[in-house]
Formats: C-alpha cells, structure tokens, sequence
C-alpha cells in the first residue's frame, strides 16, 4: 500500500471510531499524536490527547446520541488526507458549555444536523493535526444559539 492509502485508512479509522456512533475514546492513544491539533470553528482548539477526550466525553455527555460519518471518498496528497461528513445528536444530556456562541441549559431536546469538510495531517502514522470547516451557522440556528432573520 501507499503512503496515501496508509493515511487514508487512519483518517477512515478515526472518523469511525472516534467520530462514528459510539466513540471509542481508546482510539485516540493510539493514531492520535500526543500533542495532536484539533481545530474546528464551533469550539476552542484542542491540543494534545488528554484535551482532546476530554472535549469528546464532554460533547457524547450533552449529546448521547452523537453521530458524524463520511459523505465521499477520502481522498489523500502526501501527509494530508481530506474528508467529507455530516452529522449531529440531539441534546438530551447536562449543560453543555463548549460552543464560542453561547451555552446550552440541561436537556434541551434541540436537534442538531450539520455538515463539513475536515483536513487532516498525519506524520508517522499519526494524526497530528484535523482542522474543520463546518456549517456552523446551521448547527448554531438549531441549537438556538443564533438567530437568523
């Protein structure tokens, strides 16, 4: 296999077992870098595993039925690998206090449904970097942390 299969089938790994529907956070020790970038403009960056399983118990905690899987192919240049998804839960569990536009009550039942595209860097056979463009505005709209006219 090529380098670029390789880091496609990491990057196809983390979506699903991170990412898929029933994140297993194990996974971050092992494709994960120790001071991985985890970048998207919904939330604060996080840097390095510890935050970054933190973030994610955080967010299944306040959404429990979270959901994110691919929409096309991977596709892979070098170091990068690039990514299409959609997903999203529903907001059934604690405050949840992670989104930059404001923070959720406990339970609102508020339904979220988004997509994105994701670059990811890899060195080594980890992932060093997975920096997000979402549709935030639409995720945001359904939450109810921002108004549209």
């Amino acid at each position: 296999m090529s380098l670029q299969d390789d880091n496609k089938a990491i990057v196809g790994r983390w979506f699903t077992d991170f990412w898929g529907e029933n994140g297993d956070l194990s996974v971050v020790d092992k494709i994960a870098a120790p001071d991985m970038l985890l970048k998207y403009s919904l939330h604060e960056p996080r840097k390095g595993r510890e935050d970054i399983k933190a973030f994610m118990t955080d967010f299944r905690a306040a959404f429990p039925d979270l959901n994110f899987w691919g929409t096309a192919d991977l596709i892979a240049e070098g170091d990068h690998v690039v990514g299409r998804w959609e997903g999203g839960g529903t907001h059934t569990g604690p405050a949840f206090k992670d989104f930059l536009a404001g923070s959720l009550p406990a339970n609102t039942g508020r339904k979220m449904h988004f997509t994105g595209v994701t670059v990811l860097k890899l060195k080594d056979g980890k992932i060093v970097e997975e920096i997000g463009l979402d549709d935030g505005v639409a995720c945001l709209t359904q939450l109810k942390l921002l108004r549209t006219a």
